[in-house]
């Protein structure tokens, strides 16, 4: 089977398995797409979206976003052929020089501190937290603090400390978010929120 068969394919058996749902259309595409990745049907009920965040998300990436990971993996995962045909870049900062270096010397994360340079992109911006619970906290600091306000914020950082009180803080921020409930996600989940975002604009 050639690889789009294969995926079209594996798209039907999904669809099929989840049978018939509430889910909106926008976003059972993005829930779809993360099950693809992960083949882990829990997905369809711990995926989390903010009133019209996929549409918000789909007017942002047109307009020529830019994307802001907190690793190197998610920057790897997207799309960036369909995101450049919009205009769009993806960035991370993370292992930046300067990021490591004042990471050291004030005594955070890189991740907190890569957020803290991405807020000075003037362009929307849209954050795809796949890893670090810290880059989500630091955001909800500078959202209250009214330094940035993101389009959306992809807020689905697998793990165990600080990952569900990280998540919700993001849910009670006021910014669009999509966000996977609980300890679930990972680096591949959010580029998987972004690609399906792109494929429903290119495809």
């Amino acid at each position: 089977m050639k690889p789009m068969d294969i995926e079209n394919k594996s798209l039907e058996i999904i669809t099929a398995e989840l049978g018939d749902t509430n889910i909106l259309p926008q976003n059972l595409a993005v829930v779809k797409r993360v099950i693809h990745t992960t083949a882990d049907f829990d997905y369809a009920t711990n995926l989390c979206f903010h009133d019209d965040a996929c549409k918000i998300a789909i007017d942002t990436l047109k307009q020529g976003a830019t994307i802001v990971t907190d690793t190197t993996m998610v920057m790897a995962g997207i799309n960036k052929p369909l995101l450049a045909k919009l205009g769009g870049e993806v960035f991370c900062f993370v292992a930046d020089p300067d990021v490591a270096q004042t990471a050291t010397e004030r005594n955070l994360t890189r991740s907190a501190v890569a957020v803290e340079k991405a807020s000075l992109i003037k362009k929307p911006l849209i954050y795809a937290v796949g890893n670090a619970p810290t880059a989500l906290i630091k955001l909800n600091e500078l959202i209250a603090a009214n330094k940035i306000t993101p389009a959306l914020i992809i807020g689905v950082p697998v793990g165990f400390v600080n990952v569900v009180e990280s998540k919700n803080l993001i849910m009670q921020s006021g910014v669009p978010y999509i966000v996977a409930k609980g300890r679930k996600g990972g680096s591949n989940v959010a580029a998987a929120i972004i690609n399906s975002l792109l494929y429903q604009i290119v495809r």
